[in-house]
């Protein structure tokens, strides 16, 4: 069923020409309308019972899922066309910006995976008595409360709720699970007049909880603790924060989703091989410590993932990547807004990449400033450190003349500029920029400034894997350029050979995860697809002559798809059969050695290093000492020899 777009001018204060996007967009656009969230409500009713309406405006969109429940009808898909486009002070055509965010909205949307979480109101208070408690006695009547304090004497007289004395050595887990080590643990002893008595104190103790609230004022107990969902901190000496956090604590009883974030495949995964280290990128990056080493390859824990996309970033092979939403959906956004904007008649249009909080910035942006400037196409994705140089530069591929990312409050920066200065080394500095601004009058004021640099004549739009897609993006964004130099650490390169130290021992072959360094079976070669290397680091780790070195660059070149040869000697043929078998400098410099030692006296046995496996065995075999050789084989004893032996008694 083809969809309708139904616009609003809301109020006449944003120009629509139906017409024009009609035929821009070969979709059915609606005469817009004044006032569809109110006056016209009736419009909205009749789009709604067709079944076929996407409505171009967010901000009413509660309003008209209401409306859809009420007529018992499916709610239309909306998308925001107005912040993004209709209300800027640019002057210039709006239509190839409004079709390309149309032709957006079209796309399709996978769903996102996600698993339970129950959380039954276990809930752990850690802090100074005074203000612990009180959190305690605010949160008794919701959650089953439990106080930890290293105050003994501050122990109250109460049951409302359960206090325990002890000092908190470590605490691990997320919502639903926390689990915590207690030191000098005391319980409350029940019964008896007075106070309160307590058990001997014991290290060591162990609990289990599903929110954890900690007022210590002192180091968190977790790396980025705003992303550990279920631990709730607050400065104690600040009133509102803690009431806040005591507020938010009161919400987090029952059934809750928690959205997998990423998606992993051990087999690609360089991180290790024969306990030899190798690619550590992610586990580098990762903010939360989600990410763990788990022998040949990585292992990521989804509870403790807070989605931030850094991992899939920075992964050379692609054995962990982005799933919410998957790669391969932001790749068709941004050619699907290239194309479309391009084909509507628009020139050198520029992507604004941005997460929920610059989306709300370019709404306040259009509300009471001059907005975005019509050729500034804004792509809002779920988390920026998700957006990595492969996006960045197929988007340039694809034809913007420029990519900018605005960072919000909550972004990791160094894996973010990591990022841009390996796309800047892909692309050119001029392309590409992060914007770290906080205020939306200052975000129009440094598009609308901003120089547009020339577009790719002819864009293309690659299919494929990031690594496949960041090749082909830059061949198109450097058709005349055989080699990019990239900086230190970047997931292209080669592997360098000396010649002199390496012995053709293969090890490296042996242990390369993506198959990039191949020996040749027919005679002693080391071969080297460059286009499949991971520079993980891998093979160098694990050359006995230190004769492994990388130089990162990409290679443009068709020769990077094929293999070339590093290093290669003689073959040396078997003085017994003539068969060729390992290196000739090889063998020559074990025998040399082992001339002089006292086992190889016997010129016999010196000569075996020689041999290929088979006459070496044959030799040894047939040898007076032959270590095959055993006692002589007893006879086979028949029949007849047991009725002789009778015959004889």
């Amino acid at each position: 069923m083809s969809k309708r777009l139904i616009t609003c001018d809301c109020i006449g204060s944003q120009p629509i020409d139906a017409e024009a996007m009609s035929r821009a967009t070969g979709l059915q656009v609606q005469t817009p309308c004044s006032a569809l969230c109110t006056t016209q409500i009736n419009l909205a009713a009749e789009a709604l019972t067709q079944g076929d309406a996407i409505f171009c405006c967010t901000q009413e969109s509660r309003r008209f899922e209401a409306l859809a429940d009420e007529l018992g009808v499916a709610p239309a898909p909306t998308f925001d066309l107005r912040d993004r486009a209709g209300w800027t002070a640019d002057e210039g055509d709006l239509i190839p910006k409004m079709s390309a965010l149309a032709a957006e909205a079209l796309l399709p949307v996978s769903p996102g995976k996600s698993v339970d979480v129950v959380s039954e109101g276990l809930c752990l208070i850690v802090g100074k008595a005074d203000v612990a408690l009180q959190a305690a006695e605010s949160l008794k009547d919701y959650l089953g409360v439990t106080v930890l304090i290293e105050d003994a004497q501050a122990v109250p007289d109460t049951r409302d709720f359960d206090v325990i004395v002890g000092k908190l050595r470590r605490a691990s887990g997320a919502l639903g699970q926390f689990e915590v080590v207690i030191d000098a643990l005391q319980l409350v002893e029940i019964g008896g007049r007075g106070s309160f008595e307590l058990t001997d104190p014991r290290d060591g103790g162990i609990s289990q909880c599903d929110i954890l609230i900690d007022l210590r004022g002192e180091t968190p107990l977790f790396p980025a603790p705003e992303k550990r969902e279920g631990y709730l901190r607050a400065d104690p000496t600040h009133a509102p924060a803690v009431a806040a956090v005591t507020l938010a604590a009161s919400h987090l009883i029952g059934t809750f989703e928690k959205p997998l974030y990423v998606t992993t495949d051990s087999m690609l995964c360089a991180h290790s091989r024969a306990e030899q280290s190798g690619c550590t990128r992610c586990l580098d990056l990762c903010p939360t410590g989600a990410i763990i080493s788990d022998g040949e390859h990585i292992t990521v824990d989804p509870m403790i993932c807070a989605g931030c996309g850094a991992c899939s970033a920075v992964c050379p092979s692609g054995a962990i990547s982005y799933d919410a939403p998957a790669v391969d959906t932001v790749f068709r956004r941004i050619q699907t807004l290239a194309k479309t904007y391009i084909d509507a008649g628009g020139h050198a249009p520029r992507l604004l990449v941005v997460n929920a909080h610059g989306s709300e910035m370019i709404a306040l942006a259009a509300r009471h400033g001059r907005g975005l400037p019509a050729d500034v196409i804004p792509l809002e994705i779920s988390s920026l450190n998700a957006f990595g140089h492969a996006e960045a530069i197929a988007a340039l591929a694809a034809g913007f003349a420029n990519v900018a990312i605005l960072a919000g409050p909550t972004t990791d920066l160094d894996p973010l500029n990591a990022q841009v200065a390996l796309a800047v080394a892909l692309a050119g500095s001029e392309k590409l920029s992060v914007l770290d601004v906080a205020d939306p009058d200052a975000l129009s004021d440094a598009l609308f400034d901003a120089d547009v640099p020339t577009p790719i004549q002819t864009p293309v739009r690659p299919m494929g894997t990031r690594r496949q897609i960041t090749r082909q993006s830059a061949r198109a964004l450097h058709p005349q350029t055989d080699v990019l130099p990239l900086p230190e650490g970047a997931p292209y390169g080669a592997v360098l050979i000396n010649q002199d130290n390496c012995t053709l021992c293969l090890s490296c072959v042996s242990l390369c995860p993506s198959g990039a360094l191949l020996d040749n079976p027919d005679q002693p070669q080391l071969r080297f697809q460059e286009d499949a290397c991971l520079q993980c680091g891998l093979c160098a780790s694990v050359c006995p002559e230190d004769a492994i070195g990388y130089e990162p660059r990409l290679n443009l070149t068709d020769a990077a798809l094929g293999q070339a040869v590093l290093n290669e000697e003689e073959p040396f043929g078997c003085v017994e059969c003539g068969e060729l078998f390992g290196v000739k400098s090889t063998i020559e410099r074990i025998t040399e050695k082992l001339s002089s030692h006292a086992m190889f006296s016997d010129p016999d046995k010196l000569r075996m290093i020689q041999m290929c496996d088979n006459c070496r065995v044959n030799v040894q075999y047939h040898a007076q000492d032959n270590p095959f050789q055993g006692a002589k084989r007893p006879a086979v004893r028949t029949s007849d020899d047991y009725f002789s032996k009778r015959r004889d008694h």
